[in-house]
């Protein structure tokens, strides 16, 4: 997964991941730079989603909002 930048850019694909995996609570998308793996653990949790699988719709979904 790519480090986000940007607040901006997290809320964007914040927004994605939640319609994607409708389960997902800001609270499991609290991101803090530098903990991308606790961040990808809450979404395995409440998903039951394979990491790799996350981790592709996150970089997904961060190239395709024209985030930086």
């Amino acid at each position: 997964m790519t480090t986000l930048e940007s607040k901006g850019d997290w809320n964007i694909v914040k927004g994605k991941l939640k319609q994607k995996w409708a389960k997902l609570t800001d609270d499991d998308l609290e991101y803090t730079e530098g903990r991308q793996d606790e961040l990808i653990g809450r979404i395995q949790k409440r998903t039951g989603e394979a990491r790799e699988a996350i981790e592709k719709a996150v970089h997904e979904l961060h190239s395709s909002c024209g985030c930086k």
